[in-house]
């Protein structure tokens, strides 16, 4: 029995919801986002909330239930409040700067890394004297948002080290003592 499936999701004012057959379609101040459900999983849109029905108790549908319910809560706040990603570049000499949609960043190769960001996403850099670089990401698509900046952040994992290379805001590394706490 899925809990998370059973809950229903409330829908803010100025959002608005439509099923069609089984394609949820949200509209709402930042934007519109849709989601094809599976078979066998319903969704009802009655006295401002939205209520996911499963057909049977396979398995498979079962989980699928809490799913969909998470992908359109997720779709819900994204269209009314909308989401916002931080990611700091630690390292000596590591920048990012950006002109509109364009993501330039020197990471400590022999080159400067342009990374294209999609139009749904909106990027800004922010790099002050005394604190590491950041670039921080919003997007009403929790999905793309999430994929972009997985992305970003494979031009230069963090190594257990020093703790050097592209992580999120607020993320502790697991950090390696080295060579020299062998030697005791």
């Amino acid at each position: 029995m899925s809990r998370i499936g059973n809950l229903p999701v409330s829908i803010p004012k100025g959002v608005t919801v439509s099923v069609d057959k089984n394609i949820v379609t949200v509209k709402g101040a930042k934007g519109t986002l849709t989601q094809k459900i599976a078979d066998g999983i319903t969704a009802e849109v009655a006295d401002a909330k939205v209520e996911f029905k499963r057909a049977t108790e396979h398995k498979r549908l079962r989980a699928m239930h809490g799913l969909y319910r998470s992908l359109i809560s997720n779709m819900i706040k994204g269209v009314s409040e909308g989401y916002k990603l931080n990611q700091e570049l630690v390292g000596v000499g590591y920048r990012a700067t950006n002109q509109g949609q364009m993501l330039d960043m020197v990471l400590g190769y022999s080159h400067h890394v342009v990374f294209e960001i999609p139009a749904e996403v909106k990027v800004s850099t922010k790099t002050e004297r005394g604190s590491n670089p950041t670039i921080t990401l919003e997007s009403h698509d929790k999905q793309l948002l999430g994929a972009v900046a997985a992305k970003i952040r494979t031009l230069r994992i963090p190594e257990p080290y020093k703790g050097k290379g592209i992580k999120f805001s607020g993320e502790v590394l697991r950090r390696k003592a080295g060579k020299s706490a062998a030697k005791k």
